[in-house]
């Protein structure tokens, strides 16, 4: 790789991580417990192996796993989110290894660990090829790799397609092509014997109004905080009219609560 090449994925690097240390994503992820709660009992894990998440955020689904008596290591490229993940575990007496790590280049050796997960977490690296190669790399042959990803269909695909055009960094592929069957297929099929590719669907359910659930993500959420931070106060009106406008379509609740369904690609493939 060239010093501008290099020098390029840095800047990209930075910008991703001001994006999501910006905001208050352990607050934000509270309310995605349950999808992240399906996603992990559907992988049937034996208690006692060496689970890794990669791109953990603050740590709901390594917590989940840890007290299901998994060895648990999380990594997280955004250092204010391992370190929320540390507190948690502190606070609820479970034990598992935080670090602060980029998935495109996982301090691990190879096999290291019988199962690697990401929940809508390494999706959002800027080089998608060397993301697959770490995944398969630390996981041992006949282990599990999953993984779930927003789709460019669903809601948040939607969601993104709105906000990113004010926050992407330029030369990225879009995160949501872990999303794309195919995609998928092409990244991380040469590398697994079994590979299973399920769209299903991930609840949002808030007690208020599709307004005040912009403003939650406004305030909480990297991405969204970013985006409106960038604008001046008629871009802001303008985001803020779309997002609540999209909420709203798509919500299934009355007037005073939200509940929303967003689609995501769920893989599940074992290591050749």
């Amino acid at each position: 790789m060239t010093n501008t090449a290099t020098g390029g994925i840095d800047s990209v690097k930075a910008r991703l991580k001001s994006i999501w240390t910006a905001g208050d994503y352990d607050r934000f992820s509270r309310y995605m417990e349950g999808g992240a709660r399906e996603f992990y009992e559907r992988l049937n894990i034996a208690p006692g192996s060496r689970l890794l998440d990669v791109a953990c955020g603050s740590g709901q689904l390594a917590l989940m796993a840890a007290k299901e008596g998994l060895q648990v290591t999380g990594v997280d490229i955004v250092g204010n989110v391992v370190e929320r993940a540390r507190v948690r575990a502190q606070a609820e007496g479970v034990k598992v290894r935080f670090e602060e790590a980029d998935a495109e280049a996982l301090p691990f050796d190879d096999a290291s660990f019988d199962v690697v997960t990401s929940l809508i977490g390494a999706m959002f690296a800027p080089r998608p090829q060397l993301v697959a190669q770490e995944l398969l790399r630390v996981c041992v042959p006949g282990g599990i790799i999953a993984m779930a990803n927003w789709t460019p269909q669903g809601f948040i695909g939607q969601m993104f397609k709105t906000v990113s055009k004010f926050i992407a960094p330029s030369g990225m592929p879009s995160p949501v092509l872990w999303g794309d069957e195919a995609t998928v297929r092409e990244r991380l099929g040469h590398g697994l014997s079994e590979l299973s590719l399920t769209r299903r669907q991930y609840l949002f359910s808030y007690p208020f109004p599709p307004s005040e659930v912009v403003e939650f993500f406004r305030l909480y959420y990297g991405p969204t905080h970013q985006a409106f931070a960038s604008l001046d106060e008629l871009g802001r009106g303008r985001l803020r009219q779309d997002l609540e406008a999209l909420w709203s379509t798509h919500n299934r609740a009355d007037g005073e609560s939200t509940t929303v369904y967003g689609e995501y690609l769920e893989v599940i493939g074992i290591r050749r």
